[in-house]
């Protein structure tokens, strides 16, 4: 059984110890990544002031043999929640993955793969006919933004 397992690849625990794509770390802070451009101010959830960049370095221009067309990360209080890597359609990124991380599972309903850790998780999805999406998120960044949505209620309330 142990022997299957070691086989067939690590697990999630991989996921929460690697936090990202290459050196590119959730909830780390935006200035410790190498190559990132401000694309534009966003509203995440229609609620949440946050900020779109593109990453454009050397670094990350292929896993392995397979082009990475697009890197777009997301920031709340410049810590980074999510990162976004589109690659090209390639069968090789999923047997990484699951060589990396394990076993993937399927979500049927919303057409993809994904594997969760304790604060993040990784879902791996269609972009289009010729590209894959993979999409890195932090729940710790996603509590963060709930606590300071909470903070401004309590703050308007106290105004009554």
């Amino acid at each position: 059984m142990l022997i299957t397992t070691l086989a067939c690849g690590q697990s999630v625990e991989e996921l929460n110890k690697r936090r990202g794509f290459k050196n590119i770390r959730l909830d780390f802070t935006t200035d410790s990544i190498k190559g990132l451009i401000f694309e534009k101010d966003i509203q995440e959830r229609n609620e949440f002031s946050a900020k779109l960049y593109r990453v454009e370095h050397p670094d990350y221009e292929s896993i392995g043999g397979v082009k990475v067309k697009e890197i777009k990360l997301k920031s709340f209080q410049d810590q980074v929640y999510q990162i976004q890597v589109i690659t090209a359609k390639d069968p090789r990124i999923m047997q990484g993955l699951e060589k990396a991380y394990g076993r993937s599972t399927y979500s049927i309903r919303s057409e993809t793969y994904y594997w969760k850790g304790d604060s993040i998780s990784l879902v791996y999805k269609a972009h289009g006919k010729n590209a894959i999406s993979l999409i890195y998120s932090s729940s710790r960044v996603h509590r963060l933004m709930m606590k300071d949505k909470t903070k401004k209620i309590e703050e308007v309330a106290e105004d009554f």
